[in-house]
């Protein structure tokens, strides 16, 4: 049955279109734009168009897909560049050019692929949702295809396959293909949750070793204009020993996602030492797309990162901005005019931003293995305000915080995070592991940040009598605190100084600590800090 448009404004679209549910996907005008409905009043219904409607007028036509809004689940996805619709950018630029026309819908997945399918089942098998029927090679890794229905194995292929082939059919009826729908809003199922336990190993000094993230935790990164997140996030999702990286840039400006597209295609895996992208699934929604798609764009991500993660992998989702993801939400609110909140966000603001970050953690899968999905989430606070709504709303869920200073990165400094007010939760589990490495793991945090705490203090002091009038000992301490900021927290994300493995960190922190207390052990003789340091300038040359 169709329906037909009644009312426009905006982005939202009133529709006469019976036997609708909240979420329906709708095509909305004769080029069938893309829409999701948000409310219900009889057989009247509101729809969130998402893409440019410009041009739709009053009595066109309109469609229910009888299901929510979804995305493609198969191999392929890898390598893949995909805006908030999970439409693929390349597959629209060789469609329509370099603009984004309304009403295309290329499919996610390359049907004329082939893959070479081996099975890991046999026929006769009951087997359950979520069980594994075999897989195929997608880059560095094997892509478990899972069953998606309960059933008896009747038939099952092996060799070449299609993704529009089916490669196996079940004695209850229903074929078996390599690819299935889902709901992006709602979380893929699993056996059951578990605790955290492993570190995420990022490359980056000041966070492995001061700050560490998880696998399976959730960091959130707020910071002003110009203190370094997207920089950071792409250093991150470069090193970072994960499996698979699902990064989403939320209303980025089109330059910067621009050039984080030529730099992966460009760059190679340190791990793999195959091309970065291989690992890598990329959602661009610029600031000039529709505020509708750039809402939904986090949950596109996420459920292909969950994907992943149901294969037993470590996957890791980054996504920049989700203060504009908020504002997105705030604009579609103001057009529905709903009850404001706090700063103008929706009331329901916190509990949809928690009910997406706990799709976060460590999980067993239905088919038994045990995969990660952890979450750096950047925030762009108004003025640096982190007091707003949408850094407070992250911070009441995030095991880490990881705040960036725009005094740091006016210095200089990066990545500009500031050591005295960010924080882990995970640090004590996180410590467990590193210790069974590197026994003086625990020992040396401890001394570095002591040395960065107690240099705050004499600071204050050195302003008002200056260097020369501080204690021998108190000089160290500062020329110490100051090879700490600007030798090991500090790193150039372009250049070989970019990553740093546990074991590079903690010979480099040792090194400086082991410094600090020989010339210490000297003044104690009664040795005077200028001839000590003269030695030491005099040697390394």
């Amino acid at each position: 049955m169709d329906g037909k448009v009644i009312s426009i404004s905006g982005a939202t679209v009133r529709v006469d279109l019976p036997d609708l549910k909240i979420g329906d996907r709708v095509f909305v005008g004769q080029d069938r734009l893309t829409g999701e409905v948000v409310r219900l009043e009889g057989e009247t219904a509101t729809v969130q168009v998402f893409e440019e409607n410009r041009g739709l007028g009053i009595g066109e036509p309109v469609q229910s897909a009888h299901s929510p809004l979804t995305v493609q689940l198969g191999p392929g996805l890898l390598g893949g560049i995909f805006d908030g619709l999970q439409r693929p950018l390349r597959r629209l630029k060789e469609i329509g050019g370099d603009f984004i026309a309304s009403g295309l819908a290329p499919s996610a997945l390359d049907f004329e692929q082939p893959w070479i399918f081996r099975p890991s089942s046999q026929t006769g098998a009951k087997l359950l949702r979520g069980a594994t029927l075999g897989c195929v090679r997608e880059g560095h890794l094997e892509h478990l295809l899972p069953l998606t229905e309960e059933g008896t194995l009747a038939t099952l292929t092996e060799g070449e396959i299609r993704l529009d082939q089916p490669i196996a059919s079940l004695e209850e009826g229903p074929s078996v293909l390599p690819w299935h729908s889902w709901p992006v809003r709602r979380a893929r199922p699993f056996k059951r949750k578990l605790s955290p336990e492993t570190p995420l190993i990022t490359g980056q000094r000041c966070l492995d070793f001061l700050f560490p993230l998880l696998k399976g935790g959730v960091a959130v990164v707020p910071g002003g204009f110009g203190t370094g997140k997207t920089v950071l996030e792409q250093t991150i999702a470069k090193f970072a020993d994960v499996d698979v990286v699902v990064y989403v840039g939320c209303g980025e400006r089109g330059n910067e996602m621009a050039g984080l597209l030529d730099e992966f295609a460009e760059l190679e895996d340190p791990l793999t030492k195959r091309p970065l992208m291989e690992r890598t699934i990329i959602v661009a929604n610029t600031s000039n797309m529709p505020v509708a798609a750039r809402e939904s764009s986090i949950f596109t991500a996420v459920t292909m990162a969950e994907y992943y993660r149901d294969m037993g992998l470590d996957v890791l989702f980054l996504a920049d901005s989700l203060s504009r993801w908020a504002e997105a939400l705030r604009e579609i609110s103001a057009a529905l005019e709903e009850m404001p909140g706090e700063d103008g966000y929706p009331t329901y603001l916190g509990s949809r931003l928690s009910g997406f970050i706990e799709r976060a953690g460590v999980v067993e899968t239905l088919g038994g293995a045990v995969g990660s999905l952890s979450m750096i989430l950047a925030v762009s606070p108004p003025g640096g305000d982190f007091a707003e709504p949408v850094t407070q709303a992250c911070l009441r869920v995030a095991g880490a915080f990881y705040m960036l200073d725009t005094r740091l990165a006016h210095r200089r400094h990066f990545p500009a995070i500031n050591w005295k007010q960010s924080y882990s939760l995970y640090g004590g589990v996180a410590k467990d592991h590193f210790v069974g490495k590197h026994p003086h793991w625990t020992e040396l945090q401890a001394r570095c940040t002591d040395i960065l705490q107690r240099e705050d203090a004499l600071r204050e002091v050195a302003e008002v009598v200056g260097m020369e009038g501080l204690q021998d000992r108190d000089r160290l301490l500062m020329r110490t605190a100051e090879q700490i900021r600007l030798d090991f927290l500090c790193q150039n994300s372009f250049t070989d100084d970019a990553y740093a493995t546990p074991d590079m960190t903690i010979v480099h922190i040792a090194r400086l600590i082991a410094e600090h207390d020989q010339i210490l052990s000297a003044l104690d003789q009664g040795k005077i800090l200028d001839e000590l340091l003269k030695e030491i300038k005099d040697a390394a040359l």
